[in-house]
């Protein structure tokens, strides 16, 4: 018993260090986690590369190719996007990079569409990275037995599982053959299930490669929003060549849709505090050399023109530069006399419109004068025929009158609030003026003076149809028949009650 409590503190005394190491050993480890987990977490830097990327609007080039890729089969560029595939029977449609890519880490952003009539569409749509172009092949417009890494938005359903659409991460090493029966599924290294057909706004799809791991994340198309993504499959350990090329392909079957691609925007990805690559490392030294060679060329051509302009004129030489260029002030008054130059070749043709408005009114004026002179006495349905025609005449006249007299306001106006009427333009507007208000009073007064002269005649008393005695006497009959039929009507009831 003695040893018993003797031993019992120094048993209590070894679970006191355990306890005390193993604290601190989980201390050190959460700190080692919480240290390593900001870095981990940090975003990488993206660089975006045009060379290896297209998007509207102006797509493709006059030639009806894209700059920096390749297309073939049933593929159609477009100014805002490249159909891969239209929506007929048995086609196929692919586009791809003319030059390979050598990116460690990369991200692309795909803005598709695919759109069909039927319930169910064929055969789906692809995106490549392979160490070669396959131009044409039985998989999704493709060649099969491909090198690298391939992603499938298959709409059809081969296998009769529906389990279609669906999104495959499907990789290969140049020997394996495509299941076609199977939808792919016994070859894919990642799936998720996601219906891409007949939505309102494009889908997109954003796949990254970063340390190793291939991450696929969609945005649906039922929103506008372009950032709203969702995770749909993730590929750890993958390993893909380090070259080589991007490629979009499609194809259809015994059904058909549409296979349009929007955008394909590529991104190098660089590892937080590693510094990015110069862009003059990524151009081949055969270029470099091309391009350095034709600036020296153009360089040369520019000093010999530079050489002969100033033989031409050698008056120029001692000139400053900023001479030869006009400045801000004298651009300013370039442009006022401009359009007050502009104003006065406008007034200048109204002028001749007016001139022409006038003499058609003075012709009319002088053909009612004679009118009227020669038919003043003939007889009133004449006459008021005439009148009738001259009144006609005058309204249409005085309608003309308005109008002219409308544009010349308006054009007034606008002279008057660009700053550049002058007296004389406002002098001749004034007297247009008055010379259109002249004739307007001038017509008034005929046609007043012609009403005045014609007068209606009084209509002669309508006989009377019928007379006081005529009137007396068809009561008097009308009364006595009454009478009469009265008298008639009793006799008959009387004689009818003698049977009662």
């Amino acid at each position: 018993m003695a040893v018993s409590i003797a031993q019992r503190p120094a048993a209590n005394a070894r679970l006191l260090i355990l306890t005390f190491l193993t604290a601190l050993i989980s201390h050190c480890s959460v700190a080692d986690i919480s240290a390593a987990a900001p870095a981990s977490e940090e975003a990488p830097h993206r660089r975006f590369e045009y060379k290896y990327s297209f998007k509207g609007p102006h797509l493709s080039q006059t030639d009806g190719g894209i700059p920096f890729w390749i297309h073939t089969g049933n593929a159609i560029p477009s100014a805002d996007q490249v159909r891969i595939t239209p929506s007929l029977r048995s086609q196929r449609g692919t586009v791809w990079t003319k030059n390979k890519v050598n990116f460690e880490h990369w991200e692309a952003e795909v803005t598709f569409r695919v759109s069909g009539r039927g319930r169910m569409g064929a055969d789906g749509l692809a995106m490549w990275f392979t160490t070669e172009q396959g131009l044409d092949g039985p998989v999704y417009g493709a060649a099969d037995q491909w090198n690298g890494v391939g992603v499938f938005f298959d709409s059809f359903d081969n296998d009769g599982k529906k389990n279609n659409p669906a999104i495959l991460v499907v990789g290969n090493n140049g020997k394996l053959v495509y299941d076609h029966q199977n939808d792919g599924s016994t070859q894919a290294l990642g799936t998720c299930l996601r219906d891409f057909r007949n939505k309102p706004y494009p889908v997109r799809a954003k796949i990254t490669y970063y340390k190793q791991t291939l991450t696929v994340m969609i945005n649906n198309g039922f929103t506008p929003d372009k950032e709203d993504y969702e995770f749909c499959t993730k590929v750890d350990n993958m390993i893909i060549p380090s070259e080589g090329f991007f490629g979009i392909s499609a194809a259809t079957g015994g059904l058909a849709d549409d296979h349009d691609v929007l955008s394909f925007l590529l991104f190098r990805l660089t590892e937080p505090g590693q510094q990015p690559p110069p862009p003059e490392s990524e151009i081949p030294k055969e270029e470099k050399d091309k391009y350095q060679e034709e600036f020296q060329n153009f360089q040369q051509e520019l000093d010999k023109k530079k050489e002969e302009f100033q033989k031409e004129h050698p008056d120029v030489q001692g000139e400053p530069i900023e001479d030869l260029y006009e400045t801000v002030n004298d651009r300013e008054i370039r442009q006022v006399f401009e359009g007050q130059n502009r104003i006065h070749l406008e007034i200048k043709q109204l002028h001749r419109q007016l001139a022409m408005i006038l003499d058609e009114q003075r012709r009319y004026v002088s053909v009612i004068t004679d009118e009227v002179a020669k038919k003043g006495t003939n007889s009133f349905g004449g006459t008021s025929h005439n009148i009738d025609a001259y009144l006609l005449l005058f309204f249409c006249c005085r309608n003309s009158f308005y109008e002219s007299l409308k544009q010349i306001g308006s054009v007034q106006q606008q002279g008057n609030a660009g700053g550049m009427g002058t007296y004389e333009t406002i002098q001749h507007f004034n007297d247009i003026k008055e010379h259109l208000h002249t004739v307007k009073r001038d017509v008034e007064h005929l046609v007043q003076r012609n009403a005045q002269a014609v007068k209606c005649p009084e209509m002669p008393p309508m006989p009377s149809c019928l007379s006081t005695v005529h009137f007396a006497i068809f009561v008097v009959i009308q009364s006595v028949l009454f009478f009469c039929y009265v008298m008639y009507k009793s006799q008959q009831e009387a004689a009818a009650k003698k049977f009662f």
